[in-house]
């Protein structure tokens, strides 16, 4: 699919799709046509007394360079913000050519409310193309050979908005290839070839640790629970270095269990196979570096995946078993179902010994958060509410919602064992607190630090806004976000 921005007046359009997103404050499109325009506040009105529902088709006669023109009014979608909506739409729009054979579309945004949905509409539509079909035998591109323009006044400004609504995309639909990955391909090493291929691409220092360092440098979590693997565990460190970096160095820890069969604790074997996207965390942060690299913000970023296979074999981790961290902390394992914990304390030491002032991990940790806040909401827990704000409010800027858990000390009771200074588990209920508990003795001390539990939107089980049905590269476009515009969010 050819995506572009073009300056071409409303008498000259000719496309198979013209698209318009209504709205009720400045309009996105200036049609310069009477009767198309009287069509529309028609429209309008049938949208506003809910006559209305959804897209609406037509084929405008008086126009014969125009095959058809689809209406998506923000009216009819009232729970999202324009922003988002456009995305909705656009991506819509591009789904609704590939099943009609359409072509050549075009999103008119030559009004006075365009400029500022462009980046929107090139991110939605970008999104719209994503299919994993790898192992099929007959796959189908239904976008190939399509032309999509954004009518536009100001080309120039708009191209530099397209750039970025795809840049996002595109590193959102690479997260959710690789979450679509089989675990047998999406190994910890595939995750660290993947770092050194960003490396390489944008200048990234590198550095990954296999089982042998990981041992000599007592990194217990990760040795312990990738023990029982066929696919050895690794760490991998990706640092971002700009020209003139501030005094921030944010770390952002992605959760890489590549498959997690829940070791010797092993889950139910129903829908074990979305378990190979336990590593959307380590997905996520590598879509946010892909972002920050082709974009460059002036703050340092050091990536760290935490990079295991959870299998359960001699080797296995075994409940009863005492690891000691590299802070001293001993934890004692109940079940080994809850490994992500583990790997993630040795990223929270690492981020330590690098000098991190901030630190953000993301992961697919519980399934007591996804229960709790569904598949449409982040699991949110923190110990600065400067960072807690910043995520919230970057998260708002590109659709992606967050939900404040507390961390309440009281709780800190359930993980109480008499073998080690902690147990990985704390009982039956506030299980999403509990990790973040567990979590919070791992942050160095006068660290800032919020751990994103993405359980719930890691995967879509139907079509969603822009998404289709599988995963979603949750966390992806706020940890992009947040990184590029950090002094905004941090000094609001």
């Amino acid at each position: 699919m050819r995506l572009e921005t073009v300056p071409t007046p409303p008498a000259d359009w000719k496309t198979d799709l013209l698209v318009l997103i209504q709205d009720s404050g400045p309009s996105p499109f200036d049609l310069q046509d009477p009767d198309l325009q009287s069509r529309l506040e028609e429209l309008a009105a049938a949208y506003a007394d809910e006559t209305l529902q959804g897209e609406y088709l037509f084929e405008p006669r008086h126009r014969p360079g125009i095959g058809a023109v689809v209406v998506y009014p923000t009216a009819s979608e009232k729970g999202y913000s324009l922003w988002e909506n456009a995305k909705t739409f656009a991506c819509r729009a591009i789904q609704l050519a590939a099943r009609t054979g359409r072509k050549h579309v075009t999103f008119a945004l030559n009004g006075p409310g365009g400029a500022e949905l462009v980046s929107r509409v090139a991110e939605g539509a970008t999104m719209a193309t994503w299919s994993f079909q790898r192992y099929k035998k007959n796959p189908k591109d239904r976008h190939a050979g399509m032309v999509v323009e954004l009518a536009v006044l100001d080309p120039e400004s708009a191209s530099e908005s397209l750039h970025e609504g795809r840049i996002l995309a595109q590193a959102v639909n690479h997260a959710r290839d690789l979450i679509s990955e089989p675990g047998d391909v999406v190994t910890p090493e595939a995750l660290a070839e993947e770092a050194r291929k960003l490396a390489e691409r944008f200048g990234f220092a590198c550095q990954v640790w296999d089982e042998n360092r990981l041992a000599e440098e007592g990194f217990a979590g990760l040795v312990k629970v990738g023990g029982g693997a066929a696919h050895p565990p690794r760490m991998i460190e990706l640092t971002f270095n700009p020209d003139e970096p501030g005094p921030d160095h944010l770390v952002l820890l992605g959760k890489g269990v590549t498959f997690d069969s829940g070791g010797l604790s092993i889950k139910p074997s129903e829908d074990m196979h979305e378990m190979k996207g336990d590593m959307s965390g380590a997905a996520a942060v590598l879509g946010a570096m892909q972002v920050l690299g082709e974009l460059r913000p002036e703050l340092k970023v050091t990536a760290l995946l935490v990079a295991a296979e959870n299998a359960p074999d001699a080797n296995a981790a075994r409940p009863g078993d005492i690891l000691v961290f590299k802070n001293g902390i001993s934890v004692h394992i109940e079940n080994t179902d809850a490994e992500g914990r583990l790997v993630l304390a040795d990223g929270l030491c690492r981020a330590g010994e690098i000098g991190a002032t901030h630190i953000v991990d993301i992961a697919t940790l519980t399934g007591a958060c996804a229960r709790a806040l569904g598949p449409s909401f982040t699991g949110l827990m923190g110990n600065n509410r400067d960072l807690v704000n910043a995520i919230t409010r970057a998260g708002g800027t590109q659709g992606e919602s967050y939900w404040k858990l507390p961390l309440p000390l009281e709780y800190k009771e359930m993980l109480k064992t008499p073998f080690a200074d902690m147990r990985n588990v704390g009982g039956p209920v506030a299980g999403a607190m509990t990790a973040g508990l567990f979590l919070q003795e791992f942050v160095p001390e006068s660290t800032a630090w919020v751990h994103l539990d993405i359980a719930g939107p890691f995967w879509r089980s139907k079509p969603w806004k822009y998404y289709g049905e599988g995963p979603t590269g949750a966390g992806v476009r706020t940890l992009a976000e947040l990184a590029r515009n950090w002094t905004e969010y941090m000094n609001p």
